[in-house]
């Protein structure tokens, strides 16, 4: 794999909206090239080469190609926004946006990463070391399609709106999570290791939601049906078992309706 290193040198004075640092956007082109890509400093097009220095050689194809981007890019929004192959390593913080609309590869972030991250994701690995803000893997703002496939782990905590109208695909935050997970959730997996605050599960119709931790109000929706064991990232447990939420309209599959199911380890 081919590897071009991405270096923030000139600080904006504004965002930098960088949809172009992706290994689709990067493979088969020369350096000169890659530099030339457009980007938005506010709502001024520019391109990657006023801010960025950059290094080494690009793949042939995205699946060949490998980008690290180096310095602090925490006014740097949409790093692999669309990517669909190869990898991104961010040596340090993330703005927002990174990993949207995310159809494969693997993006790792060693730092933390700001909201909207992760939104509409339909497939890859993104791995946040740090902390994730708010509406992680969710829906774009007015969409009702969330996050559709593939893996996003936080190795750090999350803020609130975490999955909402998730689809498919899992979400695993190793330490807490805010308010409103899974609000919406047709599908998928959403797994807190830490605890969670209140409306876990909203409005929920499908999917499954495991809370390690405590919950700090249970959604009145949500009735209790037992223990159960389960094995979840790699590790088993003994859950107490809810589904719901009882109060949203739920399909059925050979007569028998399907719920939502929340998970709190016991």
């Amino acid at each position: 794999m081919d590897t071009v290193t991405v270096t923030l040198v000139n600080k904006p004075e504004l965002i930098i909206e960088a949809y172009n640092i992706t290994p689709d956007a990067f493979a088969g082109k020369s350096l000169e090239e890659i530099g030339n890509l457009e980007c938005h400093e506010g709502n001024h097009k520019t391109a990657l080469k006023e801010f960025f220095t950059i290094t080494g050689k690009a793949g042939a194809t995205a699946e060949s190609t490998k980008i690290i981007v180096k310095g602090d890019c925490t006014r740097v929004k949409r790093i692999g926004q669309k990517m669909s192959a190869g990898e991104i390593v961010i040596e340090g913080n993330a703005d927002m946006y990174t990993g949207g609309w995310m159809l494969g590869g693997k993006l790792h972030v060693t730092g933390n990463v700001d909201a909207f991250c992760g939104i509409q994701m339909e497939g890859g690995e993104f791995i946040i070391d740090g902390n994730a803000d708010n509406h992680l893997g969710s829906s774009y703002r007015g969409d009702w399609r969330g996050m559709r496939g593939g893996l996003i782990r936080v190795g750090g905590n999350a803020g609130s709106d975490v999955g909402t109208f998730m689809i498919g695909g899992t979400i695993i935050i190793e330490g807490n999570a805010g308010i409103h997970i899974a609000t919406h959730a047709e599908g998928g997996t959403i797994i807190v290791k830490g605890n969670a605050m209140s409306r876990v599960g909203g409005q929920m119709v499908k999917g499954d939601v495991y809370i390690f931790g405590t919950i700090d109000v249970m959604m009145p929706g949500f009735r209790y049906i037992g223990d159960v064991e389960k094995e979840v990232d790699g590790k088993s447990a003994t859950f107490a078992h809810y589904i719901g939420d009882l109060g949203e309209r739920h399909p059925t599959r050979k007569g028998e309706v399907i719920y939502g199911n929340l998970y709190q380890k016991i």
